[in-house]
């Protein structure tokens, strides 16, 4: 069974630099994007620990700068995809023979070269790729990746360390976790490195092989977290990176016999149908895939009367506007009541003032650009309609341009109904929307907040009345799987608080805490008797 002792490096949460002008992190991570931008890179797929190329290439730039290249990635076809699923299966049997605190070794390498001599690399990446400003992209790229690295490690230990009791003498029951039986899909997004690298690791830490498909915007760090991964002693085959288009994937992975699960971040309506479509082929598996998924939201602030409207607004000016608001979990709806707005108004409005925007380079911009010219077309399209609508007024923002890089202003709307569409539907883009009521009304506003939505993913209460936060909590238990109090509702930091929602918004599997690992192995219960009967007849069938 299991071999070596439990006593793991206790993980502590990685501290994020400051970036602060002068600083040593600041000087080293400016170097690196000079040298990343000085190149354009050729990216492969990494199939079985080989390079591969397939000669149809596709175009990488920054957000921020979509005249300039980063370099290109090769596109996979069926036949990489095929490759991929067989060289998983390949490294299998080796892969979950080996003992754990082998496995757990190569992570825990993994993230000591992120935390150390990868730290810029994989920051400057995730800066120029995405359009993270360095902040951002430390406490995703560097800390959070880390973090799950390590706290998953522990996890996997205290899921091993689990055993059923022994009832007496002759007898001795244990617990043995397998790994699935086929491979594990990892479709990871583009909003963050941490759960790019997350996403196919944490399968992988429990023995399972991966075929992992990056979304594109995200690929130009996704080659720097598989170097990472490789350096640590990933065995070729148990991680594969490849790039088909999302059609072409689902047509041979969700029909392979060996699909054994999938780890997903994305849209609620791509989650929706790969789960059809897993339905649809159920009959075709070895055994029932195990389907994880973290998915979409619309996220709320909801403010008491008693609420500080400088903690209110600050929240807003966080939560909704960080990275642009391509956050799952970024305030994106808020309700506000009548006797504070136009404190928290008058904040709000000097805070997008103060807001400087502009490439990730300039340490100085708060705001950068957002992912791609498909989101920038989605959000701009919003705000027209807003422009446009009497149900609607644009209190600050409402600009963009795409000259230069996909750059929307954060914006600020006030609906006049409850039920106005950006109340309702996904943004994903730097834009809240705030309805105003009479403050007599706060219970009524709850019910309305837990029922505007079909998301329930994170959501915040502010307010210094303690009954007041009581019953909101109360009646706001379904909305949202992670819940702020007096807080923004962003930045769940992993071994404090697990991350995910239910509804529409997932399968609530906790990315960042055991629950997520056990979804990833299949328990077997082992019975010894060390002297057995020999004689069937039980007692109670002798006479009298």
């Amino acid at each position: 069974m299991l071999k070596g002792f439990f006593n793991v490096p206790p993980p502590v949460n990685e501290p994020v630099k400051s970036y602060a002008p002068g600083s040593a992190e600041r000087k080293e991570l400016q170097g690196m994007l000079k040298e990343l931008r000085s190149k354009q890179l050729d990216i492969p797929m990494y199939i079985g620990g080989k390079e591969v190329r397939s000669g149809n290439k596709v175009r990488l730039a920054p957000p921020h700068d979509h005249k300039h290249t980063l370099g290109h990635f090769h596109k996979s076809d069926k036949s990489h995809i095929r490759q991929a699923i067989s060289a998983a299966l390949g490294a299998k049997a080796k892969w979950e023979a080996l003992s754990w605190e082998h496995r757990a070794s190569i992570f825990l390498k993994a993230a000591e070269l992120i935390a150390g001599p990868y730290r810029a690399k994989l920051n400057a990446a995730t800066m120029l790729g995405q359009s993270k400003n360095a902040y951002q992209a430390e406490i995703d790229s560097a800390c959070e990746i880390i973090d799950f690295l390590r706290f998953n490690v522990l996890y996997m230990t205290e899921i091993y360390k689990q055993q059923p009791p022994v009832p007496g003498q002759g007898i001795w029951n244990r617990l043995e976790q397998r790994p699935l039986e086929g491979f594990i899909y990892a479709l990871t997004p583009f909003n963050f490195t941490a759960i790019a690298g997350n996403l196919p690791t944490s399968c992988a830490m429990m023995g399972n092989v991966v075929v992992w498909k990056p979304s594109n915007t995200q690929v130009y760090s996704a080659n720097v977290l598989m170097e990472i991964f490789r350096k640590a002693g990933v065995p070729d085959g148990v991680i594969n990176l490849i790039y088909p288009s999302g059609p072409d994937a689902a047509d041979v992975i969700f029909s392979h016999r060996d699909f054994a699960g999938i780890h997903f971040t994305g849209s609620t309506e791509v989650f929706q149908s790969i789960w059809k479509t897993i339905g649809n082929n159920i009959h075709l598996y070895k055994s029932y895939p195990r389907i994880v998924g973290e998915t979409g939201g619309k996220d709320f602030i909801v403010a008491h009367e008693s609420a500080d409207p400088k903690v209110v607004a600050t929240a807003i000016s966080r939560g909704a506007f960080e990275y642009q608001g391509q956050k799952c979990s970024a305030a994106s709806r808020a309700y506000i009541p009548a006797n504070i707005w136009n404190e928290v108004q008058g904040y709000l409005i000097a805070d997008l003032k103060s807001f400087k925007m502009g490439p990730t380079e300039d340490f100085t911009n708060f705001v950068n650009a957002v992912i791609d010219e498909k989101s920038f077309d989605k959000l701009a399209g919003y705000i027209d309609n807003a422009k446009k609508d009497r149900k609607a007024e644009i209190v600050a923002g409402g600009n963009y341009n795409k000259s230069k890089g996909y750059f929307i202003e954060p914006t600020i709307i006030r609906a006049k109904d409850p039920k106005y569409v950006t109340m309702c539907e996904e943004l994903f883009g730097p834009v809240i929307t705030i309805y105003v009521y009479k403050p007599a009304d706060y219970l009524e506003t709850l019910k309305l907040v837990d029922s505007t939505s079909i998301y329930a993913l994170t959501g915040a209460l502010i307010g210094q009345d303690r009954y007041a936060l009581e019953k909101g909590t109360q009646l706001l238990r379904n909305a949202a799987g992670n819940f702020y109090i007096n807080d923004k509702p962003t930045g769940a930091v992993v071994g404090q608080q697990p991350f995910g929602g239910a509804r529409g918004s997932g399968t609530n599997d906790k990315a960042g805490s055991m629950i997520n690992l056990l979804r990833w192995v299949s328990p077997r219960t082992i019975k010894e008797t060390f002297v057995p009967p020999t004689d069937y007849r039980y007692p109670f069938l002798q006479k009298d």
